[in-house]
């Protein structure tokens, strides 16, 4: 994930300022997102036991439990380091999408630039079928990396892209996904509408990050809310159901004041006290 220039890394997990000179002040969309539970423990498990058992060094270290440690070690950190790198792909990618757009507007950009990074990672798969979708679609940029803001519920997030597509104002987010089985792109993941539908619920627009100004957000009224799955192999875009929407928005309200509520808990103060017998005779305080 890129990093917008007011958005804050926090105890409290991502947060945004007003301008770059404010002090964070709401959560993320992801942020809030994630607070909903999910649990990685059975993938993590088994690229702890993949890395072991595809370790080189295994075969001479079965029999030397000192040797054995250091391996499992090594290993136990397999789906963090996987994460790490899938994550940098990502940055990568999107920083291509980003750059196309700004091309398409006449504005500035570093495509050229954000290509051959792409290409000296082994990745260019990505920005080869990201553009075969971009003439497939005939998108027409408007506004790449728009930073919003909600006053009423708190929040504020970026979205990839404003764009109109056939006729059509669209919002969008882009995702990185790996190679399935079939050889397809892997399948988006459902919390992307609560991404999309919190961004169409934004109330301002970012202009000038520097400043601290904002508009009144142009682009909430009945937009078309895609999921966009970029892969090596294809591309693919989803619409979000229409239908879902105001349940997806109602979920993410909901996270957002568990949020609050957790970042309140967490600041009044420690949970657990030590406390010893109570004296001969007295009360326990």
């Amino acid at each position: 994930m890129t990093q917008p220039a007011l958005a804050h890394a926090t105890e409290f997990g991502r947060m945004y300022g007003r301008s770059l000179t404010d002090a964070p002040a709401v959560p993320s969309i992801t942020t809030v997102i994630s607070v909903q539970s999910t649990t990685l423990d059975g993938w993590i498990g088994y690229m702890a036991a993949n890395a072991l058992a595809q370790h080189s060094k295994l075969p001479t270290a079965v029999g030397n439990p000192s040797q054995l440690r250091g391996l499992v070690r090594e290993a136990s950190s397999a789906a963090e380091k996987f994460r790490d790198t899938a994550a940098a792909r990502g940055d990568r990618v999107h920083y291509y999408c980003e750059q196309v757009s700004l091309r398409a507007l006449g504005r500035a950009h570093q495509m050229p630039e954000a290509r051959a990074a792409l290409a000296e990672n082994g990745e260019e798969k990505f920005a080869a079928r990201f553009d075969e979708w971009w003439m497939a679609y005939a998108v027409e940029p408007v506004a790449p990396e728009v930073t919003v803001w909600n006053h009423a519920i708190g929040y504020a997030g970026t979205l990839d892209l404003v764009a109109r597509i056939g006729g059509r104002l669209c919002l969008i987010d882009f995702k990185t996904k790996g190679t399935d089985r079939d050889g397809g792109v892997k399948p988006l993941d459902n919390k992307v509408v609560m991404q999309l539908v919190a961004g169409m619920k934004a109330e301002e627009g970012l202009v000038d990050a520097a400043e601290g100004t904002w508009e009144p957000w142009q682009y909430g009224e009945d937009p078309l809310l895609l999921g966009v799955a970029i892969g090596e192999t294809e591309v693919r875009a989803l619409r979000a159901n229409p239908e879902v929407l105001k349940y997806h928005w109602f979920k993410f309200c909901a996270l957002r004041n568990v949020w609050k509520t957790a970042a309140d808990a967490g600041a009044a103060g420690t949970p657990l006290l030590p406390i010893g017998p109570p004296p001969t005779g007295g009360q326990l305080d």
